[in-house]
């Protein structure tokens, strides 16, 4: 070993490499040491306090704790002499005495006790010494709080201060009444805690327990009889994590060490598990009752009985496929539309599409991410030749200068949002961009909270700055890009003096930042749908590449630009060709070249003009245009703007057939409902934000007569007329590979033995590139092309009537549009009903006070929902989240379309506030 240490250890000559302790050169050497303490999972320090990793060094008088201890030259340690392990007997026999007894423990196979039984300590001699601040505290719905079972390790105090990077959980008091305290001594469930649950995982005694592994009383219960491998089915991050089941019911989740996530979870990974197990679960084939009028959708999910009627799935495949059948004989394949969904596998993504082009005989296919990153994929297209990130979100550890813009992390992606932090503990700057003061800004060195609208005019400022300044990498510019000249004309026009007045950012930190960013010997530039979701997403998309190639940063560590995909699978479903304008690996359906690969491969002739993007065939049924479609695993009446417009369309279709595990507000609608799988019912893989394909699995059966998605879908293919026999979804993995060369080299095996694998991916025996774009890029020239930006306003913007901006998003607890995390206990307890954000300013103009109910309407509807204050938003901008069924914020929101990504505007449109006042019992 290059730089090695080498000393003895138990008589053999070992080398230790830099930094190593001497726990963790005999943890390699296949030594065990006990240990409390210290936890050798990534992002934990050695602490040394707990002293059961004690080993005997020659010569020294003291024994040393192994895991603080770095051996030197010819050390000679000894890790099981009688010294050493009656000393490590003791401490655990002083730990058993005030331990609760082993058989009503919160966790009798904890961690402690069975290192107690691997030294052979069952009791203890000595006396319990009474703590009467030892308490319990049920108060949170997601953990247990037993601090009987405490032994002041402090794990859970690093857990929280120095891995998840929260800083609720400390130490207080002292001597025999020091505890562990969260925030100022207040009771878990009224404190700052986010509910990651990564001090329950690091607790090595069960004093920190998940409240499902527990009873009333405290005790263990619900024993976990087995456990499964999978990938979190939330956001794009991808965590690994470890299903834990019990008789067939998943119980608790503990984070894996994935590449994307080293063990950490969100409350929702860790928590939100049980919404597959809810009793609105679709169980049965449904089929709309006759004369039940579409237009009502007063229904009870857990009685849909009263709008349909059970049926068998011969009959219900074949009036779903038949129904369809009939229009595209009839009106042609242009007459149907298919939404997919990110929320499913890679493998049922690429069914969906080949099936819309090659059953319903139309590109009229599209999922969520025309309404997330639709813009920021179109500019990333045309100036890399690439949708996807040129760097993963751990690249942040190698960066000097880190650039989040447009997104809340610790709430979107709350496990990215942990590198940001401990980058910006080791010393990174962090420049959080944002018109909401988010919670990451706590950890920034600048924080740029700009009007709302304004992204362009900021960013043009910092590339006049940079321009003008000669900050620019000459070289990097000349050998890598083109169009230079027309950037540098174009920002011309936008000095930082100017642009203040504008986005409200004084100059001087504009050229600030700029110069920052510029002069780093690596800068990154991370970002969210704060900067897609507007009419000019894919414009401010251009000025951040614009940033990363006219200063070189990117295709180096620490570099790069990395929109932060929303849902589990977004990138991998993008990537199959789960839109209207692209076959899988973003090729055009309009080149005729890949029509004719396409059309050999699937052994059938192909539309070859592009189709319809989600709000765009909302406008086609009011249109008469379209009149059937298949929506698989999406919620449009949730998620589309302006939903009562996307309602009213749903309800004029002729044909509508549901594929989910809930009856949503979408399923309805629906003239047939087919009863899905929910992700740890299957198997399949997903891709990550970070290009990291990824093994799902299946850990828990489907309920009822509910089935495989990928089955659901070869069967509608067959009732379509379509020869589909898919013996195994690896199956479809394989044929997916064929028609993606970014995926070469990466087979259906090696993904569920390696787990992940980043793509692209030079052969089957090397890892992926983690960072592209090193040696240019993947378009015609092989040069990243800059695109000029011009300023453009909102397309509604505020007046007399309509003061005020309203901004929507995801809550930390609810994702998307709730039809899931609303269906978990933990989640609905944390956050159960709909809030409205708002600065102490605009709720004491309006009259209203914090927790009261209050009406906001746009001109397009009306909502009724809490007020909340919120102390970082600005004057004249209120946040909503779109989770909520009964108070849907995209009754609100603007469906005026980028012109180029074709994404919604739901990051901005005019609104006003008013007191509601309907009388309280009426509010209930």
């Amino acid at each position: 070993m290059l730089d090695g240490i080498t000393f003895t250890l138990d008589g053999k000559e070992v080398t230790a490499g830099p930094g190593e302790t001497i726990w963790q050169v005999a943890n390699r050497q296949g030594t065990e040491i006990p240990h409390l303490c210290y936890s050798p999972k990534p992002g934990y320090r050695p602490d040394g306090n707990c002293r059961a990793c004690m080993v005997e060094v020659e010569g020294e008088r003291v024994l040393a704790a192994s895991c603080v201890r770095t051996p030197s030259p010819g050390m000679k340690v000894h890790s099981a002499s009688e010294r050493a392990k009656t000393s490590r007997k003791l401490v655990f026999e002083l730990l058993v005495a005030d331990q609760p007894e082993r058989e009503t423990s919160q966790d009798p196979n904890s961690s402690f006790w069975n290192w107690a039984d691997r030294v052979e300590v069952a009791d203890s001699r000595f006396p319990e010494l009474g703590r009467p601040n030892k308490v319990d505290d049920f108060s949170h719905p997601a953990m247990a709080v037993q601090l009987d079972a405490c032994i002041h390790c402090n794990l859970c105090v690093r857990a929280c201060r120095e891995v998840q990077v929260n800083d609720v959980i400390g130490m207080a008091g002292r001597g025999h009444l020091e505890q562990i305290v969260f925030d100022f001594n207040d009771p878990m469930g009224d404190s700052t805690c986010v509910a990651c649950g990564e001090c329950v995982q690091a607790c090595p005694t069960g004093a920190l327990m998940p409240a499902t592994l527990i009873d009333a009383e405290g005790t263990y219960t619900n024993a976990p009889d087995r456990e499964v491998n999978s990938v979190c089915p939330y956001c794009g991050v991808g965590c690994q994590l470890t299903y834990q089941i019990h008789d067939d019911k998943i119980v608790a989740v503990e984070g894996r060490d994935g590449p994307a996530n080293q063990n950490r979870l969100c409350v929702k990974g860790r928590f939100g598990f049980d919404y597959a197990h809810h009793p609105d679960r679709l169980t049965v084939p449904l089929i709309r009752k006759e004369g039940v009028s579409k237009h009502d959708v007063d229904i009870d999910p857990m009685n849909p009985f009263t709008h349909f009627r059970e049926a068998t799935w011969e009959e219900a495949l074949a009036v779903a496929s038949g129904g369809l059948a009939k229009i595209r004989d009839e009106r042609g394949g242009n007459a149907l539309a298919g939404f997919g969904s990110a929320k499913g596998s890679n493998e049922e993504a690429y069914l969906f599409q080949k099936l819309v082009r090659t059953g319903f005989g139309t590109n009229n296919v599209d999922h969520c991410t025309r309404l997330c990153h639709a813009s920021s994929v179109s500019a990333l297209i045309e100036g890399v030749g690439s949708g996807a990130v040129s760097a993963p979100f751990m690249a942040a550890e190698d960066a000097e200068v880190i650039v989040v813009i447009g997104a809340n992390p610790t709430e979107n992606h709350p496990v990215a949002a942990t590198f940001f932090k401990n980058a910006a503990e080791r010393g990174a700057k962090l420049i959080v961009m944002d018109p909401r003061g988010v919670a990451l800004s706590r950890h920034a060195t600048h924080m740029l909270q700009f009007k709302p609208g304004r992204d362009v005019s900021m960013l043009n400022a910092m590339l006049h700055t940079i321009i003008e300044e000669g900050l620019y990498d000459k070289q990097y510019v000349q050998a890598n890009t083109e169009d230079f000249e027309k950037l540098a004309e174009n920002v011309k026009n936008y000095p930082p003096e100017e642009m203040e007045k504008i986005c409200g950012i004084p100059a001087e930190t504009l050229r600030e930042v700029a110069r920052l960013y510029a002069r780093a010997e690596s800068s990154i530039i991370f970002w969210g749908m704060g900067v897609s979701q507007h009419i000019h997403g894919t414009d401010n998309s251009r000025c951040l590449i614009a940033l990363s190639l006219v200063t070189g940063q990117i295709g180096r560590p620490g570099t790069g630009l990395h929109p932060l995909r929303g849902q589990n699978n977004v990138q991998g479903a993008s990537d199959a060709g789960l839109i209207p304008m692209f076959y899988p690996d973003y090729k055009s359906v309009e080149d005729p070249e890949v029509q004719a690969f396409y059309e050999k491969y699937w052994n059938t002739k192909l539309d070859p003009k592009r189709g319809l993007t989600v709000v765009e065939i909302m406008d086609a049924i009011h249109a008469g245009k379209i009149t059937g479609c298949y929506i698989e695993g999406e919620n449009p009446a949730m998620s589309d703007p302006d939903v009562n417009h996307a309602r009213e369309a749903l309800a004029m279709l002729d044909h509508l057939v549901v594929q989910d595990i809930f009856l949503t507000e979408t399923a309805k609608y629906a003239d047939v409902v087919l009863p899905a799988s929910a992700w740890p019912e299957k198997d399949g893989t997903v891709i990550n934000t970070n290009r990291q394909v990824q093994m799902g699995r299946a850990a828990v059966p489907l309920p009822g007569k509910a089935r495989q998605d990928l089955w659901i879908i070869q069967d509608m293919a067959r009732g379509l007329g379509l020869d589909w026999n898919y013996g195994h979804v690896s199956e479809v993995f394989t044929e997916m590979v064929g028609a993606m060369p970014s995926l070469a080299n990466i087979s259906w095996e090696r993904v569920d033995r390696e787990e992940s694998v980043t793509y692209p991916v030079d052969s089957p025996n090397e890892p992926g590139h983690d960072i592209v774009f090193g040696n240019g890029f993947p378009t015609k020239t092989g040069r990243g092309k800059f695109v000029p930006a011009k300023l453009i306003n909102p397309a509604e913007t505020p007046d007399l009537d309509y003061p005020l901006v309203l901004t929507t998003g995801r809550q930390l607890e609810h994702w998307h549009t709730g039809s899931m995390t609303r269906r978990s206990n933990v989640l609905d307890a944390v956050e159960p009903e709909a809030v409205a954000y708002m600065s102490p300013h605009d709720l004491t103009r309006a009259g209203i006070k914090t927790g009261e109910y209050m009406l906001v309407s746009s001109r397009r509807g009306t909502i009724r929902l809490k007020a909340r204050i919120d102390d970082r938003m600005p004057v004249g901008l209120v946040f909503i989240p779109f989770a909520y069924a009964e108070a849907a914020a995209n009754m609100l929101t603007n469906p005026q379309l980028d012109p180029f990504g074709k994404i919604p505007e739901f990051k901005y449109c005019a609104i006003k506030i008013e007191r509601d006042l309907a009388p309280a019992e009426a509010a209930e």
